[in-house]
This record gives structure tokens, C-alpha cells and sequence, in this order.
């Protein structure tokens, strides 16, 4: 069962019928000397396997909403990467309890609210599957559907992505994703539909979710060949006066943003010359999204 938006245990999900075992041996941690363990999973993702274990009953119910869209429990307990979550560790110095997060042997978090813990084993989690996927390519991206085709919009943290996302889907395009572009060795991009991620005018802040479905849009599931690339950074008072790139040009747009890059290089190249192959790629800076979603309405056309 997909866990991207799932609330509580999904159905069926048998907790703890084996614990997680990782591929190699992880170091004795003095924390978990005595532990037990009564809550565990072991799950796949994008062929990436893991395992998560708790020390206390319930904690699991707060993790599966966060964890990467299309993940599935495993019958395998061999996984690359192990989590460990302790709740309430008392350690030496410090009176107040804390809650830990470990990813194998090496300490992540330490932080008296559960919720920062959980936020900060998403992130590792979905940086790990994005390096280790093994057949796909995953690139730092907003991505939604117009008539059969993807719209990718790379870019990082702060560029501006997500609310062009958001006005896209306002407008009328399908939801594919608003953090990774996810490309098979064909070149066709699969959905990773998590909540929309959006800083509210622009603020520093923690960003708020929303589900697509509260800005009046749908998911995308099939996956799509790439109609257009669009390579825009917010900048106030921009007018967006996007200029063709070359092949050459565009494949090294995307593989700036390319996770996999130093690990997977070839996977990279062949992913990304099959999308410049195919797709024009144009940039620009630009102000309010508005300017971008009548460009790309445009030129893939209204729905």
C-alpha cells in the first residue's frame, strides 16, 4: 500500500513481525544497550529497502505520513539503511529527556520535541532514497501534467519552485510533484506527490503543507514524457522573459540539480540526454507566477 498521505497505520501493515537488519553491522550504542524494540517496519521505496525501529508503542502512526510517496512495507528484513528512534533518552550532562534519531550508528537528531525528530528523518530518508534509487534518476524539481506531458521546473530550496507548482495546479495542471523529478531510463517522469511544501509570501519560515486537494487540483499517477523544462528563480519585480537554452545548455541545468550525480553518472547522462532530446528547455528570471503559467499554458495548451 502507498504511504504517501496516509494517516495512522495503514491497513494490513503488520508491525513488527521481524526486526530490520542491516546489510552491515552497526556499532553498540550505549543508548540501546537494554532497549526493546516494540515497534519496527521494514519498507521499500523506489527499490531502495529500510528499516525503522521505535521504543515506544504509537510512535510509527506519526512517521508513515512522512514518509516517501509509494513506499511499501517489505517481507525482507535486509535493508541499506537502518533508523532508530528513542524516545525520552536520558543522557549523561542533561536532566530533561530527549528524543534521538539515529541512521545506523550515527546520531542525526537530538531534540526534545517528537516532531522535529520525525522531520528530520524524512529529510535524511528521502536524500538517501534519491542517492540510491537504482533505476531512476532523481532531480531537484517541481513537476505537474499538461495533456500527456511533463512540465519539469528544477531548482532548489528557495527558487521558487513550489509556488509555481501551486499556480500551475490552480490553474488547471495536473500534480506530479513539488520536491523531485523522478525520470526512468526512458526518460519518463514518475510522480512523487507528497504535500505541496510552500512558504507563504515568500518567508524564511518553516514552510506550510498542503494537500493538492486543497488548492482545488489532483494527483498525477502515469508516468509522462517530458514536454517542457522550465528554469526560473524568483526575483521580485521580475518580468519573465525566458530565452531558449541549448541541448548542451539544458542538460547542465538539470544535472545541477541531479541528486545522484557523483554516485550515478551514467544513469545521470542517459536520463537527461533523453529529456533534452525531446523537450525545449527555457529560463528566466521571474516576479509573480502568473507570467510562467501563461507562458507554459501557452505552449503545451489549455485544458
Amino acid at each position: 500500500m502507498s504511504g504517501g498521505f496516509a494517516i495512522g497505520k495503514p491497513k494490513g501493515l503488520n508491525l513488527k513481525a521481524s526486526l530490520p537488519r542491516p546489510r552491515t553491522k552497526i556499532a553498540s550504542l550505549d543508548e540501546f544497550a537494554q532497549q526493546e524494540w516494540p515497534e519496527s517496519i521494514c519498507l521499500t521505496c523506489y527499490g531502495v529497502r529500510v528499516g525503522i525501529r521505535v521504543n515506544r508503542k504509537g510512535v510509527l502512526k506519526e512517521v508513515f505520513p512522512q514518509l516517501p510517496p509509494g513506499w511499501k512495507p517489505s517481507r525482507s528484513t535486509a535493508v541499506e539503511r537502518l533508523y532508530t528512534i528513542l524516545i525520552g533518552a536520558k543522557e549523561r550532562g542533561r536532566k530533561a529527556r530527549i528524543n534521538l534519531l539515529y541512521s545506523d550508528d550515527s546520531r542525526i537528531a537530538g531534540t526534545p520535541k517528537l516532531v522535529d525528530a520525525i522531520d528530520a528523518l524524512e529529510s535524511d530518508l528521502q536524500l538517501f532514497v534519491a542517492e540510491t534509487a537504482p533505476r531512476r534518476v532523481f532531480i531537484h524539481a517541481g513537476v505537474v501534467g499538461l495533456h500527456g506531458k511533463a512540465v519539469v521546473i528544477p531548482g532548489r530550496s528557495f527558487s521558487g519552485k513550489s509556488s509555481l507548482v501551486a499556480a500551475l495546479v490552480k490553474a488547471g495542471a495536473i500534480y506530479y510533484s513539488d520536491e523531485y523529478a523522478v525520470i526512468d531510463k526512458k526518460g519518463l517522469v514518475h510522480h512523487y506527490a507528497r504535500p505541496l511544501s510552500i512558504r507563504e509570501n515568500g518567508h524564511l519560515r518553516k514552510a506550510k503543507r498542503y494537500q493538492v486537494e486543497d488548492l482545488g487540483g489532483r494527483s498525477g499517477v502515469k508516468p509522462l514524457p517530458v514536454g517542457m523544462v522550465v528554469v526560473s528563480k524568483y526575483k521580485s519585480g521580475s518580468r519573465w522573459r525566458p530565452r531558449g537554452l541549448s541541448e548542451g545548455e539544458g542538460a547542465l541545468e538539470l544535472m545541477s540539480n541531479t541528486v545522484s550525480a557523483r554516485r550515478r553518472p551514467a544513469a545521470m547522462l542517459a536520463a537527461i540526454r533523453r529529456v533534452v532530446s525531446v523537450a525545449p528547455v527555457v529560463k528566466g528570471d521571474r516576479g509573480e507566477a502568473g507570467e510562467v503559467v501563461d507562458f507554459i499554458f501557452e505552449k503545451l495548451g489549455r485544458t
